[in-house]
């Protein structure tokens, strides 16, 4: 796999899709074609047939995915279809997983959730609804591809099926959350999952429909009109941006990233990203705005250049260049670096014009799915409170987001004032995490399963009521510490000593045990749709990928289509 791996295109340079826009007299429905250019690979050594796909494939639908939300927001169906005959996809490419390390099987599975929990959150919270237009047999990751959309539409053609074929053929799982939609969103039952995870072949035509498999079956001959039909259907999702008037309005265009690169360092305009590989750190600096903006109008004229939209971003491309690009570094340091007045007004900005404007709401869920993207990522995330450090609000979300707080008591010469914190209203519900919980709630431990009466569960809601009692107001490291927000507060005697013994403590222990550690604390709490996928499907896959009844020699991923049947060691474990 390639060492640097770029993040950034648009639907000029697309190679396996095509964006088109129109329909319904207003532009209101848009089509995705899955058209997979078979030499086009993001790597050398195997082909992308039958709209196989590989991490460039996905790259470009996470593109497309977040520029139809923001630039196109009057769309309200997206329909993703094939631009081949009587084949939609046969999944994640069997030839790239073979010869990929490990690191990046786990990281090309969870960028691929990624993007499936984007498309499913545009039509829960935008109202643009996707719909799978499956003119030919969708198997694998292509059947995955099709249940993270709202309705599914099957040819009814006698040889198309929809197919979960990776426990049979290959020794693996479906690698982004089909077991979980099969039975948690589509309400499949799960013995008729479990035949049909085990049925190779797939299943086809009326029965998809009875097993809640697909929502439709169509022939040939009215496809299109069911899919017309389909792409028109009021109220297919329950968005809140569906009850905004949007039709006509001008969306705002997502121009490239700048980011200059060098041996030591990914240096965005707000985001700049130091390599330290004799620590094994990155340290990610979000820098915030350089004033408050002139309302939603302000925000509206900078466009793409808008702070909130271009940090989150920034931060964004950062997180999956160095998931993908720098597996060895394996604690994250996070700082920030600004006025905290600036980020709370901005904040200010974007929740009061929340109820009202659809790009408030898109900057809002852009920042909440980035977040959870960092939640989500394998790495130690410590948080590095400082002089001139900006953690208020939407900021503060990034030191919530981490396995620990550090926050300096004093200064570290006389020209700098102490750092502060601040609990702002983005704090207070509009950020969740997978598990539909604000941050804060989660540290507080107030979605524990005990009960809501119990002793424990009446000591988490106080402290979590203190938390947001404080909100706008400036916290000292002393009454941060007091609050809960931070874990220890080191003055400028110990400050320097205290977070080096720290980060080499985390350097010196397993990469693999961090992993597990860090996962079940950050998902704390109850289970829901999201960290299923996030955490219990990533623990799992992560594991047989390194078994070797998958990996191994003659395992199932390296003798699929030699015509060499695997090799299993029939020991459970």
């Amino acid at each position: 796999m390639p060492a640097q791996i770029s993040f950034q295109t648009d639907p000029s340079r697309y190679r396996h899709w095509r964006l088109e826009v129109g329909g319904g007299g207003g532009g209101d429905v848009a089509t995705l074609t899955l058209d997979v250019d078979a030499g086009a690979a993001i790597a050398p050594g195997y082909e992308l047939k039958k709209n196989s796909y590989d991490l460039g494939v996905y790259i470009e639908l996470n593109d497309a995915v977040q520029r139809l939300r923001f630039s196109y927001p009057g769309v309200r169906a997206v329909v993703m279809t094939s631009g081949l005959d009587r084949m939609f996809s046969a999944g994640a490419n069997i030839g790239m997983l073979a010869q990929a390390t490990h690191p990046f099987k786990v990281n090309f599975c969870k960028f691929c959730n990624e993007t499936l929990a984007a498309i499913e959150d545009a039509g829960s919270d935008s109202g643009q609804v996707y719909i799978a237009a499956l003119n030919g047999t969708a198997a694998g990751g292509g059947y995955e591809l099709a249940l993270a959309c709202e309705q599914i539409l099957l040819a009814d053609d006698g040889s198309s099926v929809v197919a979960l074929p990776e426990v049979p053929l290959l020794g693996v799982l479906p690698g982004t959350g089909g077991l979980t939609r099969l039975t948690d969103k589509r309400g499949v039952r799960r013995d008729l999952a479990d035949v049909f995870a085990t049925t190779a072949e797939g299943i086809r035509g009326a029965r998809a429909v009875e097993w809640r498999l697909v929502d439709e079956i169509a022939r040939p001959t009215e496809f299109d009109a069911a899919v017309d039909r389909l792409a028109r259907r009021p109220a297919l999702s329950a968005g809140d941006r569906a009850a905004m008037d949007v039709t006509g309005l001008p969306g705002i265009e997502l121009t490239p990233l700048t980011c200059y690169e060098s041996e030591l360092q990914l240096r965005y305009e707000h985001v700049t990203v130091s390599l330290d590989r004799h620590a094994a750190t990155a340290t990610l600096t979000v820098a915030g705005p350089r004033a408050a903006p002139a309302g939603m109008a302000g925000l509206r004229a900078a466009g793409a250049g808008a702070w909130p939209l271009a940090a989150c971003r920034e931060l964004d491309d950062a997180i999956s260049r160095l998931r993908f690009g720098e597996p060895g570094l394996g604690t994250w340091l996070l700082k920030t670096a600004g006025d905290p007045a600036a980020v709370i007004a901005t904040d200010e900005v974007l929740t009061s014009a929340s109820a009202d404007d659809w790009l408030a709401r898109e900057i809002t869920w852009y920042w909440k799915r980035t977040l959870r993207r960092l939640d989500a990522t394998s790495r130690s995330l410590i948080a590095l409170i400082e002089p001139g450090s900006c953690f208020a609000g939407t900021l503060l979300e990034l030191a919530l987001a981490a396995d620990r707080q550090y926050m300096l008591d004093g200064v570290l010469d006389d020209s700098q004032e102490p750092p502060i914190v601040i609990v702002g209203a983005m704090n207070a519900g509009p950020l969740p995490g997978a598990n539909g919980l604000t941050r804060l709630a989660t540290r507080f431990g107030t979605a524990g399963g005990s009960g809501g009466s119990s002793p424990r569960a009446s000591t988490a809601s106080a402290q979590l009521g203190t938390a947001l009692a404080a909100q706008g107001k400036e916290l000292t490291a002393a009454e941060a510490l007091a609050a809960g927000l931070v874990t220890g507060a080191p003055d400028d005697l110990d400050w320097a000593d205290e977070i080096r013994l720290v980060v080499g403590e985390r350097a010196g222990f397993s990469p693999d045990a961090l992993t597990g550690l860090e996962a079940n604390l950050r998902f704390a709490g109850l289970e829901s749709f999201a960290t299923k996928i996030f955490g219990r499907l990533s623990a799992w896959q992560n594991w047989i990928f390194l078994r070797p009844n998958a990996s191994g020699p003659q395992g199932a991923l390296r003798r699929y289509g030699t015509g060499q049947r695997a090799e299993f060691d029939k020991k459970r474990v």
